[in-house]
């Protein structure tokens, strides 16, 4: 072979090694950057033509992905739509819930698959896409949701449990729902339509659905709104006053009324007698029992001052969102930072202050777990086709807002609510109701939040809904409803 020609055939020889090496590195390496870039129409072409993982929940399928006969696509079922939806959420090329949080995992794009199937990705064979085992018990599930719907079905409310020494989420129901089944990719055209009308927007003749925008059947009430959380909030006033060296036993002001500062508003208990107003003084626990509002008025305002709350909130994670799942934070809770009057309002759970559900059930959760919180999760584990473990949760701790002490005290006098107070007599759990006055309505914001079995505490729980009648009387009983299929696992 003369020297030219030995030239050239290195230099191709050289070109083809680099082609592969190229073409390895791009399949490899940097598939899913180029599958996901904004810019790449293609994965919005074929993610319907694949099948995605399964959503779980204690063994049984909630969502999982069926060839359509008609059509060379892929359906997405849900079973009890409305039940499950605050937690697997819907995909119709959006997605919302966990099937947004687990996207890529789910539709089998994650490079901890690809990695793993390199070479049929090479080759073009579809990408099979991990299974996603939630932390949810589906029958408590049901029952959260089957309470809710029948507290008022003209509006909102939510529940959440959840384990005290992990953070696992095992409960979290809103109402109103929606079934995704109505906006999954097999519906088409319609199915968008109808997730505009479940948004509150104009449907194509311009109309509005009112309920809708009125309820927000789309939003998780559980963790992607905020609610005024009545008297349930003076449990971290509580709190506070502990650890600034109260115990529950210590005498405090209770009385009959109170007078905001800078104003002559006066702020009333809301019934006379006992703790609240009878001597104008009272043990710790006992006005908490009976929820005396002037009492946590004057130690917000005079004992924590603003900034001492302010401070407290904070610990207890308000101003800030709590992440639960990739891309699934909370809402921020907000507590406001005002003037005296404002904070007296706020400490009882009134005014600008703001929660959403699951930060009240990691309240709750302190007093049960030595005065930790720990980090809530939805996803126990991904599984890959295999069944090999993809991830799996870790608890974690959250927050570390109260000593043992403090919490320990604290414990005790959610159990005295329950005992002698405002939730007498709704049996093995312990907490705080909270019955808050919404401005320019007729209902109320129906509160309790606490947890069970009340000696020795499993879980952390809140329930909120909305209606007439107290926390004690509309959100208690179904807390005990709910416990009682939680605690049967």
């Amino acid at each position: 072979m003369d020297k030219p020609l030995r030239q050239v055939t290195v230099f191709a020889l050289l070109l083809i090694g680099a082609l592969m090496v190229q073409v390895n590195y791009i399949q490899g390496s940097q598939a899913e950057k180029l599958q996901t870039h904004p810019l790449n129409n293609r994965q919005y072409l074929d993610v319907f033509k694949r099948p995605r993982g399964k959503i779980l929940a204690g063994g049984e399928v909630l969502v999982s992905s069926s060839k359509r006969e008609d059509s060379e696509n892929y359906a997405r079922t849900y079973k009890d739509g409305e039940v499950f939806a605050p937690i697997t959420g819907y995909f119709n090329g959006g997605a919302k819930g966990i099937e947004r949080a687990y996207h890529s995992l789910l539709d089998g794009r994650d490079k901890r698959i690809t990695n793993q199937r390199w070479f049929d990705q090479f080759i073009g064979r579809p990408a099979i896409g991990a299974d996603v085992e939630t932390t949810i018990i589906p029958d408590a599930q049901r029952e959260a949701y089957r309470q809710l719907s029948r507290a008022n079905p003209n509006l909102r409310g939510a529940i959440v449990v959840m384990d005290v020494k992990t953070g696992a989420i095992v409960v979290m129901a809103s109402y109103p729902s929606y079934d995704p089944n109505e906006v999954a990719p097999q519906t088409g055209l319609k199915g968008a339509e109808r997730l505009n009308e479940l948004d509150g927007k104009p449907n194509k003749d311009g109309q509005v659905n009112e309920r809708n925008r009125r309820l927000k059947p789309l939003i998780n009430n559980a963790m992607e709104d905020t609610f005024s959380p009545g008297s349930s909030f003076k449990t971290l006033i509580a709190a506070g006053a502990l650890e600034q060296g109260l115990n529950k036993s210590s005498t405090v002001p209770a009385p009959s009324a109170y007078t905001l500062p800078g104003t002559r508003t006066q702020m009333p208990n809301s019934h006379e007698g006992g703790a609240c107003g009878g001597s104008g003084q009272a043990p710790l626990i006992l006005t908490f029992a009976e929820s005396c509002n002037t009492t946590y008025a004057i130690l917000g305002v005079e004992r924590l001052r603003t900034d001492g709350v302010l401070k407290l909130a904070e610990e207890f994670g308000f101003s800030k969102k709590i992440p639960v799942e990739p891309d699934m934070p909370t809402v921020e809770s907000s507590f406001p930072d005002a003037g005296d009057d404002k904070t007296a309002l706020a400490s009882i759970g009134q005014g600008d202050n703001r929660a959403t559900p699951l930060h009240m059930a990691m309240i709750a959760a302190a007093a049960a777990n030595g005065g930790k919180i720990m980090k809530p999760y939805l996803v126990q584990r991904v599984r890959a086709a295999d069944q090999s473990v993809i991830e799996e949760a870790e608890p974690e701790v959250y927050a570390r807002p109260i000593s043992k002490d403090t919490a320990d005290q604290l414990a005790d006098m959610m159990r005295e609510v329950t005992r002698t107070g405002t939730a007498q007599g709704l049996g093995d759990v312990a907490g705080k109701t909270g019955t808050a006055d919404i401005d320019g309505v007729e209902y109320n914001n129906r509160w309790f939040v606490g947890f069970a079995p009340a000696q020795e505490p499993r879980y952390a729980f809140a329930v909120f809904t909305q209606g007439l009648g107290s926390g004690g009387q509309a959100a208690g009983p179904i807390a005990v409803s709910v416990m009682r299929e939680v605690l049967r696992k």
